[in-house]
Formats: C-alpha cells, structure tokens, sequence
C-alpha cells in the first residue's frame, strides 16, 4: 500500500498514548511463564506482540483476549515443544527473548523458531554464545548467527558473559528465562551497555510476578552483573502503561505544527528509554507541560537544530531524523550504530530517504548529520513500521510525500492513521 500525506495546519485535542509494545511483550512472556492466571490490563495487540501472544500459546499458555485486558493462564515453567515451527513473522523482539524461554523445556525437546526475511537477516550469535555458557544447545540452523533458530530443551544455568553493545533484547532474553534455569544463573555484561532502559523494563515486569535478582555494578568500568536464583513467577493483575515510542510520532507531530495537544497514558515516572522524547522536543522549542500520567504540548511549529546521543533510546532515531530534518540550523545525532541492527540499517534507510525529500544529510557510523529543509519526494519504508510512522508525520509538515509500502505501521501501532487523523486539523 502506497500512502499519500496531505499537508495539514495544526494539531490539537486529547488523545491516549497507545500500549507499549516493550511492555506487551515482556507482560505476555512473564504471565505465560507463571503459576495461575495473570490479567494483563490495557494490553498492545499489533503484529509484533500478537506473534510473542501466539508463540506463547504454542509454548503452552492460554490465552482469552479482550479488548482492555488479557487473561493468561501460565505454565508455571512447564513449557511444551509445539508441534510446529514458531514463525514470529517480523518480531525481533520474540525470537530473541523466547529463544531462551524455549531452552526450559524438556531436555529431549527442539523448538524451532523463523520468521519473514527481514528477521531471518538479525544477528543472534552473542545471544547463542552466551546460552551455549548456560548449558543451553542452541543453532542458527544456517550456521550464519541468523534465524531460523533451534534451541534444545536443557537449562542448566552457571555463569555467562555477554557484549553490551549489541542489543538489549539478549540480556533481557536470558533474564527472562533465568529463573527456571536448574543452578543460579550469573550474567556478566561487558563493554558498553547500549539501551539499558529496556534492560530495567523488563526488570521492572519480572519484579511485579515475583521475581528477585540481585544487580551489581562494581568500579570495574563498563562491567554490570545479573544474578538470578532458580524461582516461579507468580500470577498477578497488571497494567500495561503506554508507549513513549509509538507517542514520539504523535508528541514530534504536535512539535513541528502548531498545537495545543494532551496526550494521556504517558507516565512522567516511566522507565522507558524514549521518555527523552519530552527532553527532545522541549529542547528543539516546543513547550511540554508533564503530569503524573499526561503530557500537554503547545508549539508554534519553528523549531532549533541541536546534537543529541540517542545510545539509550535507538528506536527513537526515525522520529528525531525527521524533527532534525524540518529545524533550523544543523542537528548531529549520534550513538546509535546498534540501529543497523534493527528491522532494517535504519541509520542507512534514514540517510537515504532524508536524501529522497530533499535533506541535506552526511551518514556517520554511529548516526546522522541533518540539515533541513525538506521539499518532499517518494520514500521507501523498507518495511520498517517507525521509518512509516516518522515519514508521515513529516508529510503532514510538508505535505508532497509518498510513503511505498506503508501498512507495516501496524507491527507496533495498529490504529495509527486513525489516531493522526482524530488530532490532524486541515
């Protein structure tokens, strides 16, 4: 599907931030791995997280789906080897953590998960070397570190290193499954430790079905350490607050038009990385009222160019590109090389396509140098929800742009376009 973007004049109303995504994933893995039923209010079903819900029940979990919660009846741990292969379609986020999750099941047992091309294309090598240490068999079944992956039942747990500037998703990944491993389980991150936020994310959701863990960081630099002893998580009632990324189109929207925009569901003491979106924009000119659980945007549309290091917050790059992109003045955003790791090199795909709606803008390895001025132009989405989502909110600055491919929105934000249009003003 090709999408048009009109140009539009202002944005306004009340609107509530979709579920978050990250959240969503980790509440259905560790509602899925409890003992008793869970309920899961306010639950994000987009393509990504529907296909963690539906890896899950393969796994064994029930699940009842409402359209405000979830009921989850768990395994306690006592996960099954599915009849078939797992296809999580394009859910980077799914293989990685429930590839260790599958390692607990019966030690006789295989699981093999694949999904499109796109994911068959992520690395997972640090994750199989470190699971390897834990006892765990575990294969690229090409033998190239990329799904399909299979991964034999047998959890034995003991001590593990892994790099911390590849991707959070892996130290999550082994967190999660840790405590049904059979002995404690130590993990060691080393080097830089890129997107911690969603590191103390999936923390924070373990923490609420029971689970305890000792977190050390010692004077040694670049070294943090995980400890985990051998536990059950336990069922519980839980709300899914929302989502800062998926909010960072509508807030970056808001920013770069004149507004007078609230948006809800947005916590102000919220660990998620993206929360620097307020940060961001407050910065670039807009003014940000935060509350306990909303945020309020006024702005006249005129925005300033500055540097930012998005190390933290990697998902945020496409939005803050296309900020940059319509400023004043040259923006440098940098520390987001892992980026290239994502549903696409969204450091390359962001550069090009800049390029494509007439920017000016130098790729680093680690990020973008911007100089604005857009005119508009067809873009390719690479089929990459947030590079969609960004591109369209610079549209509706601009207007004249061209999305190819744009219904993959839906991965993380299902009603987006119904979302814009309720706030859009012509």
């Amino acid at each position: 599907m090709d999408l048009q973007v009109e140009k539009i004049n202002k944005i306004s109303g009340v609107i509530k931030a979709p579920a978050s995504k990250s959240y969503s994933h980790r509440a259905f893995i560790a509602a899925a791995l409890a003992e008793g039923q869970s309920i899961l209010r306010d639950p994000l079903y987009s393509a990504d997280t529907i296909a963690t819900l539906e890896a899950c029940e393969q796994l064994g979990a029930l699940f009842q789906r409402y359209p405000d919660k979830c009921i989850v009846q768990g395994t306690a741990g006592y996960i099954r080897t599915p009849e078939n292969i797992i296809d999580v379609k394009n859910s980077g986020t799914s293989v990685r953590i429930l590839s260790s999750v599958a390692a607990i099941a019966p030690r006789a047992n295989y699981t093999i998960f694949t999904g499109d091309e796109s994911l068959r294309k992520r690395p997972m090598q640090d994750l199989i070397d470190a699971l390897e240490n834990l006892g765990v068999q575990i294969s690229s079944s090409q033998s190239n570190g990329t799904p399909p992956i299979i991964v034999k039942g047998g959890f034995e747990g003991g001590q593990t290193d892994i790099k911390g500037d590849v991707s959070s998703q892996f130290i999550s990944s082994i967190i999660m499954a840790a405590p049904y491993s059979k002995k404690p389980v130590t993990l060691n991150v080393k080097g830089t430790f890129v997107s911690k936020p969603y590191v103390n994310m999936t923390l924070s959701v373990i923490s609420k079905f029971g689970i305890d863990f000792e977190y050390d960081t010692t004077n040694i630099p670049e070294y943090s350490s995980y400890y985990i002893e051998p536990q059950k998580y336990e069922a519980t009632d839980y709300t899914i607050e929302g989502d800062y990324s998926s909010a960072s189109y509508i807030l970056a929207a808001a920013a770069m038009l004149p507004s007078n925009l609230t948006v809800k569901n947005l916590y102000k003491d919220s660990m998620q990385g993206d929360k620097i979106i307020i940060d961001i924009i407050k910065k670039m000119g807009a003014e940000v009222t935060v509350d306990d659980d909303q945020i309020h945007i006024e702005s006249d549309g005129n925005l300033k160019a500055f540097d930012i290091n998005l190390e933290d917050a990697p998902d945020l790059l496409p939005t803050i590109s296309i900020l940059m992109a319509q400023a004043e003045g040259v923006s440098k955003i940098t520390g987001v090389e892992h980026a290239r790791f994502k549903e696409t090199d969204r450091v390359h795909n962001c550069a090009v396509e800049l390029e494509n709606v007439g920017v000016d803008v130098e790729e680093l390895q680690d990020g973008l140098i911007i100089k604005g001025n857009p005119t508009g132009g067809y873009v390719d989405s690479h089929m990459d929800h947030r590079m969609v989502m960004a591109f369209y909110v610079l549209g509706l600055k601009i207007g004249n742009i061209i999305i190819k491919d744009a219904s993959c929105y839906d991965i993380s934000f299902p009603n987006f376009l119904e979302v814009m249009h309720t706030i859009s003003e012509k």
